[in-house]
């Protein structure tokens, strides 16, 4: 029974490689063909000045900032299908990924363009400058660019540490103003995007993202929302720093999510209505109930401590392939830090006896639900390894070096590895444990959402 479904899960991991393969494929020839409408519309003669060819620099580049921003859009829309079949691990290291090359694209197309025309007609740079911000269409494209430019500054890890998530994420939603302020610059002043294939194709390309967006973000959860109508039905404190929301609504045997997986959740109180923040199910969904473990790290986290049962909330999702039906192998190793115990608690439900739990936290009073993960270690057959203190002393130290992870798991290479906790310890990991030679589809990621 075990062996067969390690092997559909397999064939589901191979099912989700080449699914991400074939959406890479698509991307690159999507973005093949966006470049060439400018170059089969170009004739050759009308290259013959550098001006003439800065311009057209400037177009293409364009047109290669203006696909990325709408593939951004997509990768980031948060469609149920597209998520399950590459994973939204993935879709939000390519989001990421982009991000900086989008940067670049859009800088140099306005910076191109604007010295090419400067040149054709001979003026100063800042002269053309001002010449095309007083065409609205180019004037909110600027603005576009600005924004991007800003959103692009504050995602730099050393200053994006030191912003609060709810600015972070306001500000994020900037990304739309983007595109909303670019689109009209490009159907009315791009020489190869006014008729022909190039509307067209481009006009598709818009609609396609702005339909995912609109799926994704909008008609979904709000789907989602009228038919189950959670509410917080009690408030438990787990540890000095952690606490558990056990939310109740409608048809709950009917949700479709998995034990690993979270919710995007927004409590409908008079200070908190407009924030949304990420949080993973701390326990297997099970008809009746669902359940949050969160730590109180912020001033939005601190004021859930005090919500009062009856409170609604709203939920988008379920997010994630951190499940144990992405497993490949018979044993499994689960690493855990700080509040990344919520996931993985939920994921001792499903994952074979023999596991291995390693759970790193500062001292024993920061392990949050430990009473539920060692009764549920000693009735399933799982090793629970704890590693406790600060960053310098040597448990911590060891568990951030691969000799130290083959000496508390020697068979390591033989376990899917399921990681959750801050992204610096996760990529570090990740890093241990290719080293070890631990295959990457054996290494399921859950790194907390930035």
């Amino acid at each position: 029974m075990g062996d067969r479904r390690i092997r559909r899960h397999r064939l589901r991991s191979d099912e989700s490689a080449g699914n991400g393969l074939l959406v890479g494929i698509m991307f690159w020839a999507m973005l093949a063909t966006s470049v060439a409408v400018w170059i089969f519309d170009t004739a050759p003669g009308s290259l013959a000045t550098p001006a003439d060819q800065i311009v057209a620099a400037g177009r293409v580049t364009g047109m290669v900032g203006g696909f990325l921003l709408l593939a951004q859009v997509v990768f980031a829309s948060r469609l149920a299908w597209l998520e399950e079949a590459v994973g939204g691990h993935e879709l939000m290291r390519w989001h990421r990924g982009i991000g900086t090359s989008l940067l670049v694209m859009l800088v140099a197309h306005g910076a191109l363009i604007t010295y090419g025309y400067g040149l054709r007609a001979q003026l100063p740079l800042l002269g053309q400058a001002r010449a095309f911000l007083a065409v609205p269409d180019l004037l909110n494209a600027t603005v576009a660019t600005g924004i991007l430019v800003l959103i692009g500054l504050l995602a730099v890890r050393g200053i994006r540490k030191r912003i609060r998530y709810e600015l972070w994420h306001t500000l994020h939603l900037g990304t739309y103003g983007v595109l909303i302020l670019s689109y009209g610059h490009q159907f009315t002043m791009g020489a190869n995007l006014t008729d022909g294939f190039g509307y067209w194709y481009w006009t598709a390309l818009y609609a396609v993202a702005v339909s995912a967006l609109l799926w994704g973000r909008v008609i979904d959860p709000v789907w989602f929302n009228l038919r189950h109508r959670l509410t917080v039905g009690e408030v438990v404190v787990e540890s000095p720093a952690a606490f558990s929301l056990y939310l109740t609504g409608r048809e709950l045997d009917r949700l479709p999510a998995k034990a690993g997986q979270y919710f995007r959740w927004r409590f409908l109180t008079a200070d908190g209505w407009w924030q949304s923040h990420p949080f993973s199910l701390s326990a297997a969904p099970n008809g009746r109930w669902l359940r949050l473990t969160i730590s109180a790290v912020g001033d939005h986290t601190r004021s859930l401590r005090d919500l009062t049962p009856g409170t609604r909330v709203l939920a988008d999702g379920p997010n994630g392939v951190f499940t144990a039906d992405r497993r490949i192998r018979n044993k499994a190793l689960l690493i855990a830090v700080g509040s990344g115990i919520s996931p993985v608690r939920a994921l001792l439900e499903d994952v074979p006896a023999d596991t291995v739990l390693v759970y790193r936290a500062r001292t024993e009073s920061d392990l949050a639900l430990r009473r539920e993960v060692e009764a549920l270690a000693a009735r399933r057959g799982i090793r629970v390894v704890y590693v406790l203190g600060q960053r310098d002393d040597r448990g911590p130290r060891e568990l951030a070096t691969p000799d130290g992870l083959e000496r508390l798991v020697p068979d390591i290479g033989d376990r899917d590895v399921y990681l959750c906790g801050p992204r610096g310890f996760v990529g570090d990991t990740v890093d241990n444990l290719r080293r070890l030679g631990v295959p990457r589809r054996q290494i399921h990621l859950d790194p907390f959402e930035l």
